[in-house]
Protein backbone atom coordinates (compact mmCIF):
# COMPACT_ATOMS: atom_id res chain seq x y z
CA UNK A 1 0.00 0.00 0.00
CA UNK A 2 1.42 3.76 -1.14
CA UNK A 3 2.03 5.84 2.13
CA UNK A 4 0.02 9.38 1.99
CA UNK A 5 3.66 11.17 1.62
CA UNK A 6 4.56 9.24 -1.78
CA UNK A 7 1.65 10.05 -3.17
CA UNK A 8 1.90 13.89 -2.02
CA UNK A 9 5.92 13.75 -3.55
CA UNK A 10 4.85 11.77 -6.84
CA UNK A 11 2.32 14.32 -7.42
CA UNK A 12 5.03 17.16 -6.59
CA UNK A 13 7.69 15.54 -9.50
CA UNK A 14 4.55 15.32 -12.00
CA UNK A 15 4.34 19.25 -11.33
CA UNK A 16 7.72 19.68 -11.96
CA UNK A 17 8.07 17.28 -14.44
CA UNK A 18 5.16 19.26 -16.80
CA UNK A 19 6.66 22.84 -15.54
CA UNK A 20 9.80 21.93 -17.02
CA UNK A 21 7.47 21.30 -20.60
CA UNK A 22 5.43 24.21 -20.12
CA UNK A 23 4.23 25.30 -23.75
CA UNK A 24 4.11 21.36 -24.40
CA UNK A 25 1.81 20.94 -21.57
CA UNK A 26 -0.42 23.63 -22.39
CA UNK A 27 -1.34 22.96 -25.80
CA UNK A 28 -1.45 19.27 -24.74
CA UNK A 29 -4.56 20.78 -22.41
CA UNK A 30 -5.73 22.75 -25.28
CA UNK A 31 -8.12 20.08 -26.39
CA UNK A 32 -9.60 19.32 -23.00
CA UNK A 33 -9.94 23.47 -22.46
CA UNK A 34 -12.05 23.44 -25.48
CA UNK A 35 -14.13 20.24 -24.76
CA UNK A 36 -14.96 21.19 -21.22
CA UNK A 37 -16.09 24.72 -22.39
CA UNK A 38 -17.96 23.30 -25.74
CA UNK A 39 -19.60 20.77 -23.05
CA UNK A 40 -20.33 23.61 -20.72
CA UNK A 41 -21.11 26.27 -23.17
CA UNK A 42 -24.04 23.64 -25.03
CA UNK A 43 -25.71 21.91 -21.90
CA UNK A 44 -25.79 26.37 -20.87
CA UNK A 45 -27.37 26.78 -24.17
CA UNK A 46 -30.18 23.72 -23.96
CA UNK A 47 -31.06 24.47 -20.65
CA UNK A 48 -31.52 27.96 -21.29
CA UNK A 49 -33.87 27.33 -24.49
CA UNK A 50 -35.50 24.53 -22.16
CA UNK A 51 -36.24 27.04 -19.59
CA UNK A 52 -37.82 29.66 -21.96
CA UNK A 53 -39.64 27.43 -23.76
CA UNK A 54 -41.24 25.78 -20.53
CA UNK A 55 -42.05 28.42 -19.10
CA UNK A 56 -43.71 29.63 -22.02
CA UNK A 57 -45.97 26.48 -22.42
CA UNK A 58 -46.56 26.54 -18.56
CA UNK A 59 -47.49 30.19 -18.73
CA UNK A 60 -50.73 28.90 -20.82
CA UNK A 61 -51.45 26.73 -18.08
CA UNK A 62 -51.29 23.34 -18.00
CA UNK A 63 -54.75 22.40 -16.77
CA UNK A 64 -56.09 24.66 -19.72
CA UNK A 65 -57.14 23.66 -22.91
CA UNK A 66 -57.06 26.39 -25.87
CA UNK A 67 -59.67 26.46 -28.64
CA UNK A 68 -59.16 28.77 -31.35
CA UNK A 69 -61.17 30.04 -34.54
CA UNK A 70 -59.30 29.47 -37.54
CA UNK A 71 -60.47 32.58 -40.25
CA UNK A 72 -61.65 31.68 -43.47
CA UNK A 73 -59.14 33.16 -45.88
CA UNK A 74 -61.55 34.45 -48.97
CA UNK A 75 -65.41 34.79 -49.38
CA UNK A 76 -65.46 31.25 -51.48
CA UNK A 77 -64.17 29.26 -48.53
CA UNK A 78 -65.93 30.95 -45.90
CA UNK A 79 -68.95 29.93 -48.16
CA UNK A 80 -68.01 26.48 -48.64
CA UNK A 81 -67.60 26.18 -44.61
CA UNK A 82 -70.77 27.46 -44.42
CA UNK A 83 -72.17 24.71 -45.93
CA UNK A 84 -71.37 22.14 -43.31
CA UNK A 85 -70.25 23.96 -40.12
CA UNK A 86 -71.29 27.78 -38.15
CA UNK A 87 -68.50 28.37 -36.90
CA UNK A 88 -66.87 28.81 -33.45
CA UNK A 89 -70.18 30.12 -31.60
CA UNK A 90 -72.16 30.64 -28.41
CA UNK A 91 -73.74 27.47 -29.06
CA UNK A 92 -71.00 25.06 -29.20
CA UNK A 93 -70.30 26.92 -25.75
CA UNK A 94 -73.40 25.84 -24.55
CA UNK A 95 -72.82 22.34 -26.09
CA UNK A 96 -69.23 21.93 -23.87
CA UNK A 97 -70.62 23.33 -20.96
CA UNK A 98 -73.42 21.17 -21.20
CA UNK A 99 -71.33 17.44 -22.19
CA UNK A 100 -67.80 18.27 -21.13
CA UNK A 101 -67.18 16.91 -17.57
CA UNK A 102 -64.17 18.05 -15.10
CA UNK A 103 -64.41 22.25 -16.69
CA UNK A 104 -63.83 24.17 -14.21
CA UNK A 105 -63.88 27.73 -15.65
CA UNK A 106 -64.41 28.57 -19.33
CA UNK A 107 -64.11 31.91 -21.24
CA UNK A 108 -65.41 32.52 -24.65
CA UNK A 109 -63.17 34.95 -26.50
CA UNK A 110 -63.89 37.88 -28.85
CA UNK A 111 -61.20 40.01 -30.49
CA UNK A 112 -61.33 43.48 -32.60
CA UNK A 113 -58.26 46.04 -33.62
CA UNK A 114 -59.77 49.13 -32.93
CA UNK A 115 -59.76 51.65 -35.81
CA UNK A 116 -59.35 54.59 -33.08
CA UNK A 117 -58.82 55.32 -29.50
CA UNK A 118 -58.39 58.56 -27.05
CA UNK A 119 -55.51 59.27 -25.87
CA UNK A 120 -53.77 59.14 -28.86
CA UNK A 121 -51.02 56.71 -29.08
CA UNK A 122 -47.34 56.42 -28.41
CA UNK A 123 -46.95 53.06 -30.02
CA UNK A 124 -49.06 50.31 -31.58
CA UNK A 125 -52.65 50.26 -31.56
CA UNK A 126 -54.05 47.67 -29.02
CA UNK A 127 -56.32 44.72 -29.54
CA UNK A 128 -59.52 44.85 -27.87
CA UNK A 129 -60.65 41.44 -26.13
CA UNK A 130 -64.07 40.59 -24.65
CA UNK A 131 -63.39 37.74 -22.13
CA UNK A 132 -65.80 36.75 -19.30
CA UNK A 133 -64.14 37.54 -15.78
CA UNK A 134 -62.90 33.91 -15.28
CA UNK A 135 -60.53 34.73 -18.10
CA UNK A 136 -58.11 36.14 -15.60
CA UNK A 137 -58.37 32.93 -13.50
CA UNK A 138 -57.74 30.50 -16.28
CA UNK A 139 -54.22 32.09 -17.28
CA UNK A 140 -53.47 33.53 -13.90
CA UNK A 141 -53.09 36.69 -14.53
CA UNK A 142 -53.23 39.46 -11.61
CA UNK A 143 -53.11 43.33 -11.48
CA UNK A 144 -50.06 46.17 -10.98
CA UNK A 145 -52.73 48.35 -10.38
CA UNK A 146 -56.61 48.62 -9.54
CA UNK A 147 -58.40 44.79 -9.82
CA UNK A 148 -60.02 41.99 -12.11
CA UNK A 149 -62.88 42.60 -14.13
CA UNK A 150 -65.89 40.80 -11.78
CA UNK A 151 -69.27 39.38 -12.55
CA UNK A 152 -71.18 42.25 -11.89
CA UNK A 153 -69.18 44.29 -14.39
CA UNK A 154 -70.15 41.47 -17.04
CA UNK A 155 -73.56 41.15 -16.32
CA UNK A 156 -74.02 45.21 -16.60
CA UNK A 157 -72.12 45.59 -19.58
CA UNK A 158 -70.28 47.99 -18.14
CA UNK A 159 -67.97 50.04 -19.35
CA UNK A 160 -65.00 49.52 -17.60
CA UNK A 161 -61.45 48.01 -18.80
CA UNK A 162 -58.38 46.19 -18.04
CA UNK A 163 -55.39 47.30 -19.53
CA UNK A 164 -51.90 45.55 -20.13
CA UNK A 165 -48.84 47.33 -19.39
CA UNK A 166 -47.73 48.19 -23.03
CA UNK A 167 -51.23 49.72 -23.99
CA UNK A 168 -51.29 51.59 -20.58
CA UNK A 169 -47.76 53.13 -21.26
CA UNK A 170 -49.31 53.69 -25.04
CA UNK A 171 -52.14 55.23 -23.95
CA UNK A 172 -51.69 56.97 -20.44
CA UNK A 173 -48.08 57.37 -19.86
CA UNK A 174 -46.44 56.17 -16.55
CA UNK A 175 -48.72 57.99 -14.18
CA UNK A 176 -51.47 55.56 -12.64
CA UNK A 177 -54.21 54.65 -14.83
CA UNK A 178 -57.63 53.46 -12.50
CA UNK A 179 -60.32 55.70 -12.86
CA UNK A 180 -59.12 57.53 -15.98
CA UNK A 181 -61.57 57.43 -18.94
CA UNK A 182 -60.20 55.99 -22.52
CA UNK A 183 -62.11 55.97 -25.71
CA UNK A 184 -61.99 53.38 -28.01
CA UNK A 185 -63.79 53.57 -31.92
CA UNK A 186 -66.93 55.33 -30.21
CA UNK A 187 -66.94 54.00 -26.73
CA UNK A 188 -65.39 55.59 -23.65
CA UNK A 189 -64.63 53.15 -20.84
CA UNK A 190 -63.25 53.44 -17.58
CA UNK A 191 -59.80 51.82 -16.52
CA UNK A 192 -60.33 49.99 -13.35
CA UNK A 193 -57.14 48.03 -13.67
CA UNK A 194 -53.86 47.25 -15.17
CA UNK A 195 -52.50 43.82 -15.93
CA UNK A 196 -48.74 42.49 -14.45
CA UNK A 197 -46.17 42.28 -17.53
CA UNK A 198 -47.19 39.17 -19.16
CA UNK A 199 -45.64 36.91 -21.47
CA UNK A 200 -45.98 37.68 -24.95
CA UNK A 201 -43.38 35.75 -27.30
CA UNK A 202 -43.84 33.02 -29.41
CA UNK A 203 -42.49 29.51 -29.02
CA UNK A 204 -43.08 25.91 -29.20
CA UNK A 205 -45.12 25.74 -31.74
CA UNK A 206 -47.55 27.88 -30.08
CA UNK A 207 -48.53 32.25 -29.85
CA UNK A 208 -48.89 32.91 -26.78
CA UNK A 209 -51.53 35.84 -27.07
CA UNK A 210 -50.19 39.65 -26.31
CA UNK A 211 -51.66 40.65 -23.51
CA UNK A 212 -49.46 43.32 -22.76
CA UNK A 213 -50.87 45.58 -25.62
CA UNK A 214 -54.28 44.65 -25.08
CA UNK A 215 -57.58 45.91 -24.22
CA UNK A 216 -59.27 43.22 -21.80
CA UNK A 217 -63.41 44.05 -21.18
CA UNK A 218 -66.39 42.04 -20.15
CA UNK A 219 -67.66 39.89 -23.09
CA UNK A 220 -71.11 41.33 -22.45
CA UNK A 221 -69.75 44.77 -22.66
CA UNK A 222 -68.25 43.63 -26.21
CA UNK A 223 -71.26 42.22 -27.64
CA UNK A 224 -73.58 45.03 -26.84
CA UNK A 225 -71.38 48.03 -27.56
CA UNK A 226 -69.18 47.40 -30.38
CA UNK A 227 -69.31 46.15 -34.19
CA UNK A 228 -66.61 44.84 -35.85
CA UNK A 229 -67.35 45.41 -39.67
CA UNK A 230 -64.30 43.18 -40.70
CA UNK A 231 -65.98 40.34 -38.76
CA UNK A 232 -67.35 38.86 -42.10
CA UNK A 233 -64.63 36.18 -43.01
CA UNK A 234 -64.15 35.25 -39.00
CA UNK A 235 -66.47 33.08 -36.84
CA UNK A 236 -68.65 34.30 -34.30
CA UNK A 237 -66.38 33.88 -31.23
CA UNK A 238 -62.28 34.03 -31.60
CA UNK A 239 -61.92 31.22 -29.44
CA UNK A 240 -62.53 29.61 -26.31
CA UNK A 241 -60.61 28.92 -23.17
CA UNK A 242 -61.06 27.00 -20.75
CA UNK A 243 -59.47 25.64 -17.20
CA UNK A 244 -59.73 21.70 -16.13
CA UNK A 245 -60.47 20.98 -12.48
CA UNK A 246 -57.44 19.31 -10.33
CA UNK A 247 -56.63 15.81 -11.70
CA UNK A 248 -58.61 15.78 -14.77
CA UNK A 249 -56.35 14.24 -17.67
CA UNK A 250 -56.30 17.08 -20.55
CA UNK A 251 -55.32 14.93 -23.18
CA UNK A 252 -57.91 12.95 -22.70
CA UNK A 253 -60.30 15.94 -22.25
CA UNK A 254 -59.03 17.41 -24.87
CA UNK A 255 -60.36 14.04 -27.30
CA UNK A 256 -63.62 14.08 -26.24
CA UNK A 257 -63.68 18.53 -26.58
CA UNK A 258 -62.60 17.34 -30.62
CA UNK A 259 -65.45 14.92 -30.78
CA UNK A 260 -67.95 17.25 -29.38
CA UNK A 261 -67.05 20.27 -31.88
CA UNK A 262 -65.95 17.73 -34.74
CA UNK A 263 -70.14 16.81 -34.74
CA UNK A 264 -71.32 20.30 -34.19
CA UNK A 265 -69.34 21.48 -36.97
CA UNK A 266 -69.23 18.22 -39.18
CA UNK A 267 -65.96 17.74 -39.55
CA UNK A 268 -64.98 21.43 -40.87
CA UNK A 269 -61.45 22.31 -40.31
CA UNK A 270 -62.28 25.72 -38.97
CA UNK A 271 -60.83 25.34 -35.31
CA UNK A 272 -57.74 24.22 -33.68
CA UNK A 273 -57.35 23.22 -30.03
CA UNK A 274 -54.12 23.61 -28.25
CA UNK A 275 -53.51 21.71 -24.93
CA UNK A 276 -50.25 22.96 -22.84
CA UNK A 277 -50.14 19.66 -20.72
CA UNK A 278 -49.35 17.60 -24.29
CA UNK A 279 -46.99 20.45 -25.44
CA UNK A 280 -45.02 20.53 -22.10
CA UNK A 281 -43.94 16.51 -22.31
CA UNK A 282 -43.65 16.88 -26.06
CA UNK A 283 -41.31 20.25 -25.20
CA UNK A 284 -39.32 18.30 -22.59
CA UNK A 285 -38.64 15.19 -24.79
CA UNK A 286 -37.31 17.25 -28.14
CA UNK A 287 -35.28 19.52 -25.61
CA UNK A 288 -33.83 16.30 -24.04
CA UNK A 289 -32.86 14.93 -27.01
CA UNK A 290 -31.19 18.19 -28.44
CA UNK A 291 -28.99 18.68 -25.33
CA UNK A 292 -27.82 14.80 -25.71
CA UNK A 293 -27.08 14.93 -29.47
CA UNK A 294 -24.91 18.71 -28.42
CA UNK A 295 -23.31 17.50 -26.06
CA UNK A 296 -22.15 14.49 -27.96
CA UNK A 297 -20.98 16.87 -30.54
CA UNK A 298 -19.05 18.54 -28.01
CA UNK A 299 -17.78 15.60 -26.16
CA UNK A 300 -15.55 14.74 -29.14
CA UNK A 301 -13.35 17.80 -28.46
CA UNK A 302 -13.06 15.92 -24.96
CA UNK A 303 -11.91 12.81 -27.40
CA UNK A 304 -9.55 14.83 -29.23
CA UNK A 305 -8.00 16.19 -25.99
CA UNK A 306 -7.32 12.90 -24.83
CA UNK A 307 -6.07 11.50 -27.77
CA UNK A 308 -3.71 14.11 -27.66
CA UNK A 309 -2.96 13.57 -23.93
CA UNK A 310 -2.15 9.69 -24.74
CA UNK A 311 0.35 11.25 -27.47
CA UNK A 312 2.22 13.23 -25.75
CA UNK A 313 2.62 10.94 -22.61
CA UNK A 314 3.85 8.14 -24.94
CA UNK A 315 6.37 11.11 -26.58
CA UNK A 316 7.44 11.96 -23.01
CA UNK A 317 7.92 7.96 -21.93
CA UNK A 318 10.35 7.51 -25.07
CA UNK A 319 12.06 10.80 -23.97
CA UNK A 320 12.20 9.61 -20.33
CA UNK A 321 13.80 5.61 -20.93
CA UNK A 322 16.90 6.66 -19.76
CA UNK A 323 15.07 8.33 -16.45
CA UNK A 324 12.57 4.99 -16.06
CA UNK A 325 15.97 2.29 -16.05
CA UNK A 326 17.67 4.21 -13.46
CA UNK A 327 14.93 4.48 -10.62
CA UNK A 328 14.10 1.24 -11.66
CA UNK A 329 17.69 0.05 -11.29
CA UNK A 330 17.59 2.16 -7.49
CA UNK A 331 14.14 -0.03 -6.59
CA UNK A 332 11.36 1.68 -7.89
CA UNK A 333 8.86 -1.34 -8.75
CA UNK A 334 6.69 -1.12 -11.56
CA UNK A 335 3.46 0.68 -9.85
CA UNK A 336 5.57 3.28 -8.83
CA UNK A 337 6.26 4.18 -12.25
CA UNK A 338 2.50 3.48 -13.59
CA UNK A 339 1.43 6.00 -10.63
CA UNK A 340 4.25 8.54 -12.07
CA UNK A 341 3.07 8.41 -15.48
CA UNK A 342 -1.01 8.77 -14.50
CA UNK A 343 -0.86 11.19 -11.99
CA UNK A 344 0.80 13.33 -15.21
CA UNK A 345 -2.17 12.42 -17.48
CA UNK A 346 -4.43 13.25 -14.62
CA UNK A 347 -2.65 16.70 -13.55
CA UNK A 348 -2.86 17.62 -17.45
CA UNK A 349 -6.85 16.80 -17.62
CA UNK A 350 -7.30 18.49 -14.44
CA UNK A 351 -5.64 21.70 -15.57
CA UNK A 352 -7.44 21.62 -18.79
CA UNK A 353 -10.83 21.24 -16.91
CA UNK A 354 -10.54 23.77 -14.69
CA UNK A 355 -9.88 26.39 -17.80
CA UNK A 356 -12.20 24.71 -19.74
CA UNK A 357 -15.34 25.67 -16.69
CA UNK A 358 -13.54 29.17 -16.77
CA UNK A 359 -13.68 28.96 -20.92
CA UNK A 360 -17.42 27.73 -21.03
CA UNK A 361 -18.88 29.89 -18.74
CA UNK A 362 -17.27 32.89 -20.42
CA UNK A 363 -18.56 31.58 -23.78
CA UNK A 364 -21.79 31.27 -22.06
CA UNK A 365 -22.14 34.91 -21.44
CA UNK A 366 -20.89 35.74 -24.38
CA UNK A 367 -23.91 33.75 -26.14
CA UNK A 368 -26.55 35.36 -24.23
CA UNK A 369 -24.79 38.83 -24.58
CA UNK A 370 -24.19 38.80 -28.17
CA UNK A 371 -26.69 36.24 -29.41
CA UNK A 372 -29.46 37.76 -26.86
CA UNK A 373 -30.28 33.93 -25.93
CA UNK A 374 -30.88 32.88 -22.68
CA UNK A 375 -28.12 30.63 -21.09
CA UNK A 376 -28.31 28.63 -17.85
CA UNK A 377 -25.20 27.27 -16.66
CA UNK A 378 -25.60 24.69 -14.11
CA UNK A 379 -23.86 23.35 -11.25
CA UNK A 380 -24.65 19.58 -12.77
CA UNK A 381 -23.28 20.46 -16.00
CA UNK A 382 -19.80 22.01 -14.45
CA UNK A 383 -19.54 18.85 -12.72
CA UNK A 384 -20.15 16.10 -15.63
CA UNK A 385 -17.93 18.45 -17.92
CA UNK A 386 -15.10 18.26 -15.49
CA UNK A 387 -15.75 14.86 -13.96
CA UNK A 388 -15.84 13.78 -17.64
CA UNK A 389 -12.43 15.49 -18.01
CA UNK A 390 -10.76 13.87 -15.40
CA UNK A 391 -11.90 10.45 -16.39
CA UNK A 392 -10.54 11.33 -20.02
CA UNK A 393 -7.37 12.11 -18.32
CA UNK A 394 -7.06 9.02 -16.89
CA UNK A 395 -8.32 6.65 -19.09
CA UNK A 396 -5.55 7.88 -21.96
CA UNK A 397 -3.17 8.02 -19.64
CA UNK A 398 -2.99 4.00 -18.54
CA UNK A 399 -1.84 2.91 -22.10
CA UNK A 400 1.34 5.19 -21.77
CA UNK A 401 1.68 4.70 -17.92
CA UNK A 402 1.07 0.80 -19.03
CA UNK A 403 4.03 0.89 -21.11
CA UNK A 404 6.96 2.62 -19.07
CA UNK A 405 5.91 0.34 -16.15
CA UNK A 406 6.88 -2.47 -18.80
CA UNK A 407 10.02 -0.96 -19.80
CA UNK A 408 13.13 -3.58 -19.03
CA UNK A 409 15.64 -1.15 -16.92
CA UNK A 410 18.55 -2.84 -18.58
CA UNK A 411 17.29 -2.10 -21.67
CA UNK A 412 15.91 1.17 -20.44
CA UNK A 413 19.94 2.14 -19.26
CA UNK A 414 21.68 1.61 -22.83
CA UNK A 415 19.10 3.62 -24.27
CA UNK A 416 20.29 7.00 -26.00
Amino acid sequence: MTRPFGIVSDVAEAVGNLKAQKARTFLTALGIVFGVGSVIGMLSIGAGAREESLRLIEKLGVRNILVDSVPATSPEELQQRRRASQGLNDRDIRILESNLEGIESLSPRRTLFPSRVLPKLSGSMPTLIGVRPVYSKIHGLTVAEGRLLSTQDDIDCAAVVMLGQSAKINLLGFASAVGKMIKVNDTWLEVVGVLAEQISEAGSGVKVQDRNNAILIPLNTFQYRFWDTTRFLKDELDGVDLRLKEGVDSVQTSKILNAILASTHRNTEDYVVTIPAALLEQQKRTQAIFTYVMVAIAAISLLVGGIGIMNIVLATVMERTREIGIRRAIGARRQDILRQFLIESILISVGGGVLGIVFGVTLSWLIASVAEWNTIVTPLSVVVAFGVSVCVGMLFGIYPALKAAQIDPIEALRYE
